[in-house]
């Protein structure tokens, strides 16, 4: 089966109406104009309007979708008709004929009445019944959504079952989350936590929300058009690069808390990585879907960074104490899990072992979202626990030196 919208009536229900529209318009005297409606030049119009009407129905529905054409419901005949003959009334009782602005009438109405009937009801489809710009992943053999014009069936499409489902779900409710737990952290009173803390721990829930937020809109419109998927991509790997620069700021502070020169080297090295990253993602070749290995190897390579300064770290306090500490152990797995989500995206397991298996639940995107989902909060509470060690040490005992 294939992608469209609706029920399997006869296809060509609404031009057979259309038709009889255009028939009764041809009985109507109006003396002199009469003469003028059944000239050649008119006959031409009427032909050319209705092959443009098929053109544009035809050019939204997927030729090779059998078994799911237009929906053909009495209210949609009787629009497409009334519209069609509308059109065609105010052209013949017009002074004069203008071909041009006849056509575009025509094609705009068409337009509007199919767009309706897309935003009525839809199907899901087979991947090769897409249009080419929305093939993505050709280990997911149905359950795709058709092309929706509609920011409004976009959205409506959140409460359907289809491949992007839990995509949406699972980013959607983590957004909320994080903007929950923001909101409770940056409220508390000053006496609790301090104006600097409460910007440092900002950072990474800006981070945080906007990786969520952007993923959660890209995966609901990318179905929208061409434009607005290629649009929604770069932000929601924009959001990624934001999310590890973010995450970076809370660490950074309190692991060099009494050593300035070196914070202040590390972040401004993050925050020139955060922007490079953000210059590739908007590249138009990077959302391609044969970059899928570039893109995981671009953000991978940006949080392993920090590996240097998690060295530094470890020579600074010393190697004993540095493992000792238990946040370590929560940082440790924030790093396994953003690594492990990134291979299962890269790599398109399981459904790449079993194709047409894992279309709905549990594809490599969604798994890579739930690790995705996962490290964050680990790492909200990795973060947390350096924080309140921080406050346990007191005030720094040694000053700043040269060589740290």
């Amino acid at each position: 089966s294939g992608c469209g919208v609706g029920r399997p009536p006869k296809k060509m229900s609404h031009y057979s109406d259309a038709e009889d529209s255009i028939k009764d318009i041809e009985d109507f005297d109006i003396g002199l104009r009469k003469r003028k409606l059944w000239d050649p030049e008119t006959e031409s119009i009427t032909s050319e309007i209705k092959d443009l009407l098929d053109e544009d129905v035809n050019s939204l529905v997927e030729e090779d979708c059998v078994g799911c054409p237009l929906p053909s419901t009495p209210e949609d005949e009787n629009i497409l008709a009334s519209e069609m003959s509308d059109v065609l009334k105010a052209a013949v009782l017009g002074d004069e004929l203008d071909i041009t602005a006849l056509a575009h009438n025509a094609a705009s109405q068409a337009e509007h009445v199919v767009r309706k009937m897309i935003q009525a009801g839809w199907s899901v489809c087979h991947f090769r019944n897409l249009p080419l710009w929305l093939q993505d992943n050709d280990y997911l053999i149905f359950g795709h959504r058709p092309p929706l014009p509609s920011f409004r069936a976009c959205f409506k499409s959140i409460f359907r079952l289809h491949t992007e489902t839990a995509n949406i779900w699972t980013h959607l409710l983590g957004c909320v989350a994080f903007i929950g737990i923001a909101i409770y952290f940056l409220m508390r009173p000053v006496i609790e936590i301090e104006l600097q803390e409460k910007i440092v721990f900002g950072a990474f829930f800006a981070g945080a929300i906007i990786c969520l937020g952007c993923s959660f809109m890209f995966h609901t419109v990318n179905c929208h058009s061409q434009f607005i998927g290629k649009l929604f991509s770069k932000l929601d790997y924009c959001g990624i690069a934001l999310l590890i620069m973010g995450s970076f700021v809370p660490w950074l502070y309190y692991g060099f808390y009494c050593h300035f020169r070196p914070k202040v080297v590390y972040l401004s090295v993050v925050c020139a990585l955060g922007i490079t990253s953000i210059m590739v993602s908007l590249w138009d070749k990077f959302s391609e879907s044969g970059w899928r290995p570039f893109r995981a190897a671009v953000f991978m390579t940006f949080g392993l960074s920090g590996i240097v300064p998690a060295i530094h770290y470890g020579i600074v306090e010393g190697w004993f104490n540095y493992v000792s500490q238990k946040y370590l152990g929560w940082l440790v797995l924030m790093g396994i899990l953003y690594i492990v989500g990134a291979l299962f995206y890269a790599l398109r397991v399981p459904e790449r072992w079993f194709p047409g298996k894992f279309d709905i639940w549990l594809h490599s995107h969604q798994i890579f979202h739930v690790f995705v989902l996962g490290g964050a909060l680990v790492h909200y509470h990795g973060i947390s626990e350096m924080a309140m060690h921080r406050v346990t040490i007191g005030q720094c005992e040694i000053p700043d030196s040269p060589l740290y």
